[in-house]
C-alpha cells in the first residue's frame, strides 16, 4: 500500500489545495567440422587413419593433443616441452614426437596413447620436422638432417647426413610417400634436396632452389614431384612442383593469397593453403590441374573483419582422402581444427525455377541446370519431390534427366493449392559431390471465410466472455485455433482451444476479461482453400473501490450518505485497484458549496504491489465543509493502458465540531 496526504485550506476559500506526498510505499555440419582446440599454438598435425584420430602437436604448451575425426578430444599427452614434428610408423601402431627442447624423440602407442620410449639425440640440436621411410626415422635439426633407426636390438642414430646439401635458417623441413620407398625431401633457407635413402645412409640425388618462405612440402605418390607452399617465380602466388630428377620448376598450382601450406594425398590429389582473411584458405587440385576442384574459405570467428587464418603447414589427409584437416587461429589467439570432407569432389550446383504462381490441378513446367568443373554426362538422374499441404513430407515424383548441357525440365499439376516446393537432388559419384535445389511456387487457393464475434465490446472487470468463431466452406481441414493476447507484456499470447468447429461451423472459448484483450481465430489452410486469421478486441474496465477510515459515524444528507468526521480528523481514503507494473489511480476531489459542486484538486498516487493507496487529507479545522471525492483508472494516463476507464462511486464527507 502507498500513503499520501493532502493538505485543506480554510473554510473561506472553500476549496482544498494540491496533493502533497507525506508518506512511502508501504506492503507487499559428413558434413564439414570444426572444434576449438585447447592449445596455445600448433607445430604440427598427423593423421592416423587406422584409428581414425588426428594428432595435433603444441610445442608452446608442450603437449600432444590427440582427438577423433569430429574434433572431440580423446587424449592429451603432456611433458613434451617443445613438441614440433610429428610422424606416423607404416603400421600406424606408433606416433613420433620430436620434442625440441630435450632433444628427443619420443614414440606413443596409438591404440593406448602410451609412452613406449624416449630416444635421445644428442648433438641434433633442437630437431623439428620427422619423416618415417622405410621404418627408419628421419628428422631435420640445425642446419642438418639425420636418422633413427629402431629395428635392432639397440636403437642406432646417425646425423650430418646433408651429403654435400647445404641448410641454413631453421632446421630442414621434411617430405616423402609411403608410395615411393627410399626417397626423402628436405629443404630450408631457400634450399631442396632429393635423397636416396634407401641404403645405410642419405645419398644426394639433386640439390636445387626454393623459395625462402617454404612452411611446408610434400612428396607426390608417383615420386615425380615435389610441391612446396610457396611459388618463387615472381609470377603470382602458387604451389609450385619441382622434378625430383632436376629440381626444376615443371608446374604450379596458382592461388591467390600466401600460399603457407601443401600435402598430397595417396591418389596424387594436392591440397594447398594459403594465409588469407578475404579470399579461400584451402585449395583442392587433381594432380596437374591448376584450376582448383574446390576451395574452403574460413569463416570468422575473431574480432576482425576477416576470416580465421591457416595455421602455417597445418594441412594434412586422411589417408582414406574423405577428409583434409586444417587448423585455423583467429584474432584471440583461439585455434580450431577443421575436417573438409570430401575434399577431392567436385561441388557441383544445381539451380531449380519453378514459376511464381500458378493455378491448381493445372499443368506447370519447373526447370533448373546441374553444371560442375567437370561435365556430367547427358541423362544424368535427378530425384525430385514435391512438397505440399498434404504432402507435408514430401512426395516422390518422376526422375528429371540432363540434357548435354546440364539443362532439365519436368511437368507437374499440383493438387493442393498453396506453398507448393520443389526439391531436386544429386546423388553424387566418385568425383562429384550431392547437390540440391529448390524453388517454391505459390499455387491459387479459394479464399476461406472466418469471422470472430465480440469485437469493441466493453466490460466489468472478471466477467467471463465466450468468444465464437464461425468457419464457412472449406476442402478437408475444419480445424480453428483461438487465442488470447491480454495487453501488457507480462502476459504472452496463449492457445485457448484449437478444435474442429461443430456442424454449425462455430467453435468457441471463454476468456476472463481481467485485461483488454485481443482474441484471434485462426485457419491454418487446407489443399483448396487459403488460411484465414481475424482479430476480435474486447475491453475490460479496471476494478476500482474506495474504503474511508477515521470518521465517527455515517448519516444521510438528502437521500445521499455521507461519512462524519471532527473537525479537527484528517480522513484517510484507501483506494483498492487490480495491480499493474507502474499504475497510478486517480483521487478526484470537489466541493460543495451553496448548491453546486466544485472542483478543487486531481491527482495521481502510485499503487502499492498489493493494488491499494491510501491517501491522508489534512483536517480543515472548523466545521461545516461538505466534499466528495472518487478514485478512477483512466486509460493511459494511469501509467498503462491494459485496461479501459473506470470509475469508483463518489464518497461523500462532512466535517462537524
Amino acid at each position: 500500500m502507498r500513503r499520501r496526504s493532502i493538505s485543506t485550506a480554510t473554510a473561506l476559500a472553500v476549496l482544498f489545495s494540491s496533493a502533497v506526498i507525506v508518506a512511502g510505499t508501504a506492503g507487499p555440419a559428413a558434413a564439414d567440422s570444426a572444434k576449438v582446440l585447447s592449445v596455445k599454438s600448433v607445430g604440427d598435425l598427423v593423421v592416423d587413419g587406422a584409428h581414425q584420430r588426428v594428432y595435433v602437436s603444441d610445442p608452446a604448451d608442450g603437449k600432444i593433443v590427440v582427438t577423433d575425426y569430429a574434433g572431440t578430444v580423446k587424449a592429451t599427452l603432456t611433458g613434451l616441452p617443445g613438441v614440433t614434428g610429428l610422424a606416423l610408423s607404416a603400421d600406424s601402431g606408433q606416433v613420433y614426437a620430436a620434442v625440441k627442447d630435450t632433444d628427443r624423440i619420443v614414440s606413443v602407442e596409438t591404440g593406448t596413447y602410451t609412452r613406449t620410449a624416449s630416444y635421445d639425440l644428442t648433438g641434433a640440436d633442437a630437431p623439428a620436422a620427422l619423416e618415417t621411410v622405410d621404418g627408419r626415422l628421419w628428422f631435420g635439426y640445425g642446419s642438418g638432417i639425420g636418422s633413427l633407426d629402431v629395428s635392432g636390438a639397440e636403437p642406432l642414430v646417425k646425423l650430418d647426413q646433408n651429403a654435400g646439401a647445404e641448410f641454413s635458417g631453421a632446421a630442414p623441413l621434411l617430405g616423402a610417400d609411403p608410395a615411393v620407398p627410399g626417397v626423402l625431401v628436405a629443404g630450408a633457407g631457400g634450399r631442396l634436396a632429393v635423397y636416396d635413402v634407401s641404403a645405410e645412409g642419405a645419398a644426394l640425388r639433386v640439390r636445387g632452389s626454393m623459395d625462402t618462405g617454404v612452411k611446408q612440402l610434400d612428396l607426390t605418390p608417383d615420386g615425380t614431384q615435389v610441391l612446396t607452399s610457396w611459388d618463387g617465380s615472381g609470377y603470382g602466388y602458387g604451389f609450385p612442383a619441382y622434378s625430383t630428377t632436376s629440381l626444376e620448376e615443371v608446374a604450379s598450382y596458382p592461388t591467390e593469397a600466401y600460399p603457407n601450406a601443401i600435402a598430397i594425398a595417396p591418389d596424387g590429389t594436392v591440397a594447398g593453403g594459403s594465409s588469407s582473411s578475404y579470399a579461400p584458405d584451402v585449395h583442392i587440385h587433381r594432380a596437374g590441374d591448376p584450376k582448383p576442384t574446390r576451395q574452403y574459405e574460413f569463416p570468422n570467428t575473431g574480432n576482425s573483419s576477416g576470416g580465421d587464418l591457416l595455421v602455417p603447414g597445418a594441412l594434412a589427409w586422411a589417408p582414406d582422402r574423405s577428409r583434409v584437416f586444417a587448423v585455423s587461429e583467429n584474432t584471440y589467439g583461439t585455434f580450431t581444427l577443421r575436417a573438409l570432407t570430401d575434399p577431392a569432389k567436385e561441388l557441383p550446383a544445381l539451380k531449380v525455377s519453378a514459376p511464381a504462381s500458378a493455378e491448381r490441378a493445372q499443368k506447370l513446367t519447373v526447370t533448373g541446370k546441374l553444371t560442375s568443373k567437370t561435365a556430367l554426362p547427358a541423362g544424368t538422374a535427378l530425384k525430385v519431390t514435391r512438397t505440399d499441404v498434404e504432402s507435408p513430407s514430401g512426395k516422390a515424383l518422376p526422375d528429371a534427366r540432363t540434357k548435354a548441357d546440364g539443362t532439365f525440365s519436368l511437368t507437374d499439376t499440383p493438387p493442393a493449392g498453396g506453398k507448393v516446393t520443389y526439391k531436386v537432388v544429386y546423388a553424387g559419384d566418385a568425383t562429384h559431390a550431392p547437390a540440391s535445389g529448390s524453388d517454391t511456387v505459390q499455387v491459387s487457393r479459394k479464399a476461406a471465410s472466418l469471422t470472430l464475434n465480440r469485437n469493441g465490446n466493453v466490460y466489468t472487470y472478471g466477467t467471463d466472455v465466450s468468444f465464437t468463431a464461425h468457419l464457412g466452406t472449406t476442402y478437408k481441414n475444419r480445424v480453428v485455433e483461438i487465442y488470447a493476447n491480454p495487453y501488457g507484456s507480462d502476459r504472452p499470447n496463449k492457445l485457448l482451444k484449437k478444435a474442429r468447429v461443430n456442424s454449425q461451423g462455430n467453435l468457441s472459448a471463454t476468456v476472463d476479461m481481467t485485461r483488454d484483450t485481443v482474441v484471434t481465430a485462426v485457419f491454418a489452410g487446407d489443399a483448396r482453400y487459403a488460411s484465414k486469421t481475424v482479430k476480435s478486441t474486447a475491453y475490460a474496465r479496471a476494478k476500482v473501490s474506495v474504503s474511508v477510515s477515521k470518521h465517527y459515524r455515517t448519516g444521510k444528507i438528502g437521500s445521499t450518505t455521507y461519512h462524519y468526521f471532527r473537525k479537527n480528523t484528517d480522513p484517510v481514503f484507501t483506494t483498492a485497484m487490480n495491480y499493474y507494473t507502474g499504475r497510478k489511480q486517480r483521487f478526484e476531489l470537489e466541493i460543495y458549496h451553496q448548491g453546486t459542486w466544485y472542483a478543487s484538486t486531481s491527482e495521481y498516487f502510485g499503487l502499492g504491489t498489493d493494488g491499494k493507496s491510501a491517501v491522508r487529507l489534512e483536517a480543515p479545522g472548523q466545521s461545516g465543509i461538505r466534499a466528495r471525492m472518487r478514485s478512477s483508472y483512466v486509460n493511459g494516463s494511469s501509467g498503462d493502458n491494459v485496461n479501459s476507464t473506470a470509475h469508483a462511486p463518489w464518497k461523500y464527507f462532512t466535517f462537524t465540531n
